[in-house]
């Protein structure tokens, strides 16, 4: 499904607080899985200049919008074991 497809729902969803926030969540999630190849901070990007995006004016779409803007931000590297401090006992 395509980042306008789920705007569009999320814009037609009179949900607000955390029922618009669950459904954002959910939307993103739909978003990431249906989303051929990685998802990555740039497809996020690109996502995000999308005219949908961009004129995102529900609860429930500016949250998956919020989801998106998260998305961009690159995270780094995750340390195994090996580049723990070691427990000394």
């Amino acid at each position: 499904m395509s980042v306008t497809q789920i705007l569009d729902g999320l814009e037609a969803m009179p949900a607000t607080g955390d029922e618009a926030d669950s459904a954002a969540r959910a939307g993103f999630l739909e978003w990431v899985f249906a989303t051929p190849g990685a998802t990555t901070p740039q497809a996020a990007r690109e996502a995000l200049e999308t005219h949908a995006a961009q004129a995102a004016s529900s609860p429930a779409a500016r949250a998956f919008v919020g989801f998106l803007q998260a998305a961009c931000v690159p995270v780094s590297g995750a340390r195994g074991r090996a580049g723990r401090g070691r427990v000394l006992h």
